[in-house]
Order: C-alpha cells, then sequence, then structure tokens
C-alpha cells in the first residue's frame, strides 16, 4: 500500500465495519447491466443472435427443461420461507442498499416466475403465493440483477435450508443466453478459449515469445536458467493456468514463481498452446455444454502431450471447476499417476515440498511487506485442498508464512468460509459495470482498511485471477495501491533460494585451456600475414 503520508485515505465513515447494514435505495443499481453479445459472440456458442420473437415460450420451456435436470434446481426455489437470514451477506447488498440485490430478492424475481408456471398455486391464485409472470420489464430485471451476483456462494453459508443462490443465478443466465439475451463479456471470451485455448485470444507464437521473455527476464535476475517449456510431449506435469498469468501483474510473478517452484523440485513440466487457459467462464453462465466443451480441451492437451499430472495455477473459479465438475465433464482421468491428486493445485504442490522440506526461502526477501490474505470465495466454500478438512484455508497461509516473516489475519467473519467476494467474479470483471464492481468490493476494502490501520498490513495475497485482477482495478478508489495485491506465488518467487547451474562452481580448467589455443590462433595469423607481407 501507498505510504500513509502520500495518500488520501476514506474517512471513517465511508468505510465502517464490514458488516454493517446499508441504507435501503430501491431500484439503486437497476441500471447497471453489462453490454450484451453481439450475434457473433452468441452464434459462436449455439445460442440466438438476439433476442428471439418466442422469448416468452422459450425461456419457459428451458425452465422446465432445467427443472427436469437439475433437482436441487427445484428444491432451492420451492425452500426458501424468507427468513432473512442471508438478507446482509451479499456484498453487492451491503455495497449498494439496493433490495433486490438481497439473495433472497434476486432469487425471487425468477422464483416468482417459476411459482406462476409449474406450481398450481401459482397457476390458479398467483397473487396468493407470490406469483407472476414472465414480462418484458421482468426479463431486463433478470439481465440486470442476476448480473450482480458474483456466485460467491457466502450467503448460501447462512441460509438455514442450504440455498444456492449461484445455481440459481446460473440458470438465469442460461434462460437468456437461449433467448438470446447474452452477456457479450463471458460469451466472447468462451469463443475465444474455443477457437484459440485462451481467454485473451493469444496465439501459439505469442504465447511462446511470451515464456521466451520470461525465461531471459529470470535468468537475467537470477543467474539460473529459469524454463517455462511449452508443448514438451512426454513431460510429467501439464499447468493449466489464467492466461492472465502471461501478460498481466501480479500474475506474471505468480506464473514466475510457479516455474522456479518446478525448477528447484526438478520437475519436467509443461504448458500446452491449445489449452492455455484453466479459466472456465461457461460455469458463470450456467451451460454445462458450454463447460464440458471448455474442459475437454484441457483432456485433450494432457492425452496428446502424454503427461502423468495435472497442475492447476492460481484461479479461484478455474480450480472450483477442476475440483468439483472435472470428472463428470471430462473424466476420467484414469490416464493420470493415481499417486497424486488429479486435479492438483499449486499450492497443494508447493506445500508438500515445503512439508518435506525440499525448498529452501530467504523470508527476508518480504519484510518490506505485511500480509494478509483474501480467501477467495470459489477456493473456500466450493472445494477443498491436500487430505485435510479446511485444507482450502490451511494450505495458502501455510506458504505465505513459510516465505514471509510479517503476517496478520483479517475480522475471523470475513475470512475464510465466510470469506467476502472481491466484487469482480461471476463473469462481472467489465468495466462498463465498475459501479458495482466499486460497490461489491466495499466490504473486503473494509475489512483490509481495518488491518492496515490497527496492524500495519501493507500487502494483500490472492490465488484467483479474477480476485487479483479486480483488486488491482478498485483498490486505489479505497485509497491503496494498486500494486498492493500480490500473488502468493510472487511471495514464493521472492523468498525461494534457486540452487546455482551446475557449473556455475566448476573448475575453469576449459579457460585456461583455452588461453594457449587462443595464443597460438593468434601467432598462426600474425605469420601468416607477415608471410604474405613478404610475397608481395
Amino acid at each position: 500500500m501507498a505510504d500513509a503520508d502520500t495518500i488520501d485515505r476514506p474517512e471513517a465513515t465511508d468505510l465502517p465495519d464490514p458488516l454493517e447494514m446499508p441504507k435501503l435505495c430501491p431500484g439503486a443499481m437497476a441500471g447497471s447491466t453489462p453490454y450484451p453479445a453481439k450475434p457473433d459472440h452468441n452464434k459462436a456458442l449455439g445460442f440466438p443472435g438476439e433476442l428471439v420473437d418466442d422469448w416468452h415460450d422459450r425461456a419457459i420451456d428451458k425452465m422446465g427443461e432445467l427443472l427436469g435436470k437439475y433437482r436441487s434446481f427445484r428444491v432451492y426455489l420451492d425452500s426458501c420461507v424468507k427468513c432473512g437470514a442471508c438478507t446482509d451477506k451479499c456484498h453487492y447488498f451491503l455495497g449498494s442498499g439496493d433490495p433486490k440485490n438481497m439473495p433472497v430478492a434476486r432469487q425471487d424475481l425468477l422464483r416468482k416466475v417459476y411459482r406462476r408456471h409449474f406450481t398450481l398455486a401459482g397457476k390458479y391464485f398467483p397473487k396468493l403465493v407470490g406469483a407472476a409472470d414472465l414480462t418484458e420489464d421482468v426479463l431486463d430485471d433478470w439481465y440486470s440483477y442476476f448480473h450482480q451476483c458474483s456466485q460467491c456462494r457466502r450467503c448460501s453459508v447462512f441460509c438455514p435450508y442450504g440455498i444456492d443462490t449461484a445455481e440459481i443465478s446460473m440458470a438465469a443466465r442460461e434462460i437468456l443466453d437461449t433467448v438470446g439475451k447474452g452477456q457479450k463479456y463471458c460469451n466472447e471470451i468462451l469463443g475465444k478459449v474455443h477457437k484459440i485455448g485462451n481467454n485473451l485470444g493469444l496465439p501459439e507464437p505469442a504465447l511462446e515469445a511470451t515464456l521466451e521473455d520470461l525465461e531471459e527476464d529470470i535468468e537475467e535476475e537470477t543467474g539460473v536458467p529459469v524454463k517455462l517449456p511449452l508443448n514438451v510431449e512426454g513431460a510429467d506435469i501439464l499447468l493449466i493456468t489464467p492466461s492472465a498469468d502471461f501478460f498481466a501483474e501480479p500474475h506474471i510473478d505468480g506464473l514466475i514463481g510457479y516455474a522456479k517452484v518446478f525448477h528447484q523440485a526438478g520437475v519436467s513440466w509443461t504448458l500446452s498452446s491449445y489449452a492455455s487457459e484453466a479459466a472456465n467462464f461457461a460455469m458463470f453462465i450456467g451451460s454445462y455444454d458450454q463447460m464440458r466443451e471448455v474442459a475437454l480441451r484441457i483432456r485433450k492437451a494432457a492425452l496428446d502431450l502424454g503427461v502423468k499430472r495435472i497442475v492447476v495455477g492460481e484461479c479461484g473459479h478455474a480450480w472450483r471447476v477442476a475440483y468439483s465438475f472435472w470428472n463428470t465433464l471430462a473424466g476420467p482421468f484414469d490416464f493420470l499417476d493415481p499417486n497424486y491428486p488429479i486435479p492438483q493445485h499449486i499450492c497443494e504442490f508447493t506445500y508438500d515440498l515445503i512439508q518435506k522440506g525440499e525448498l529452501t526461502f530467504d523470508k527476508s526477501k518480504n519484510d518490506h511487506m505485511t500480509l494478509t490474505f483474501h480467501d477467495s470465495c470459489n477456493v473456500s466454500r466450493a472445494s477443498r485442498m491436500g487430505d485435510m478438512p479446511g485444507g482450502q484455508f490451511e494450505i495458502p497461509r501455510a506458504i505465505i508464512k513459510a516465505v514471509c516473516n510479517n503476517y496478520v489475519d483479517m475480522a475471523p467473519d470475513t475470512i475464510r468460509e465466510s470469506t467476502f467476494c472481491c466484487g469482480g467474479g461471476g463473469g462481472l470483471l467489465t468495466d462498463e459495470i465498475m459501479d458495482i464492481r466499486k460497490k461489491g468490493a466495499q466490504p473486503r476494502m473494509r475489512a483490509l482498511r481495518q488491518v492496515a490501520d490497527e496492524n500495519g498490513v501493507t500487502h494483500m495475497a490472492a490465488i484467483c485471477a479474477i480476485c487479483k485482477t479486480q483488486f488491482t482495478k478498485v483498490m486505489p478508489e479505497f485509497g491503496f495501491d494498486r500494486e498492493s495485491i500480490v500473488s502468493v506465488h510472487q511471495l514464493v518467487s521472492n523468498a525461494i533460494v534457486l540452487d546455482p547451474p551446475q557449473d556455475a562452481g566448476a573448475p575453469e580448467e576449459d579457460d585456461e585451456d583455452d588461453v594457449p589455443a587462443a595464443v597460438e590462433m593468434a601467432q598462426e595469423s600474425e605469420e601468416a600475414v607477415q608471410a604474405a607481407a613478404e610475397e608481395k
């Protein structure tokens, strides 16, 4: 974070307690909508190019299909009793005060239509049970408010019935795509993954050049030739990482950290240009078919390269998809080595080496920072790490403490299973809705401000590409430096002690042997010149 004397910090009234209830502002965020997908973006995924004429009937038919396919969807729509336990649990509601950002109210946008068309009471006594027809205004509300849900599932932790708002948001977005009302950000990105293999649309030559440049930078800095291999057949490990790791800070520093860990462990590993993306934005739009297509690229890359293990880099929802969905989307992965986790998170890999004492760190390299850790929501509430309950909380913290001397946790009710979302997840990381992103970031920023003021915390680490990108963008709005967000493996990269090249300490016998040879060549050259002059 910037020095206290060089920034204008928000007043205390601007950053109240992270859990403080906001003043109600009905309709405050009704106009917050992401750009709609262009026809080409939709058609590339098999969706209608624009809103279809029979959108009402298609939407109801799709809802019926989802109700038949996912039993949980119907249970979630039926079981809510309006107890209010989730009312103040959404970061977007806490930041905006818009009642429709209360999880229960957001769910009801869809639940009312469900009751009208799929329950007996709703068909005959709609007003009695809060049922409503699907109108264009309702459809617009769906598009707006279901894109103000980052699918973080914090509300689900506190729901006594375990209602998963994320699944309702996913279903609403899938219905919207089905009628031609898709979101540009997610759908355009998915098209790039299907065509090129990553969210950026980064072609193989550009990826290869990027990795070569990073290798040169690492060797120039450390004197050690750490490699970032690409498309190496027969490598033991395939690293699948978010494409942000290839081009932006602090992501690149995390990628360099992975490479240093692999180098020091002496393992053979590779990236794939065919599947150079760990992220799976299809989860955000709720499309099983699109999720499967992205996951199958990774399976194909692993088979084509003949690897034994797949390691996933620092990306929250990528890890959720890998951990929770890969096996049913693209499995079984029975061609991988069963002696290792399938899949394995990069933090699990590094933590295992630390436990075995195979990595050496100079913790003083991170002494310019006092760290805290942001638990990314998809890792915290939708996955695990290691073979211990709560490993997804303990392993990243253990790594940070192994490489840093100064660490402080934020308030207990804002971390671990109760962690706040960064405010940019779930397909919301797009600049046209920056207002809701800033409002959604407020609870986390309030918690961070507390430990910054009380404990001198200067930096926050994270293991999610979306979190890191979001915080880089919004932190300056809350008086923090944009470089205050760091990758966990960036800290590892700073502190890891690399073995020197094998020939670095060897006697310079070869060089000494070369001296007479060089002198001899020079003498022969001089004699040849003299002979030529005499002949002339």
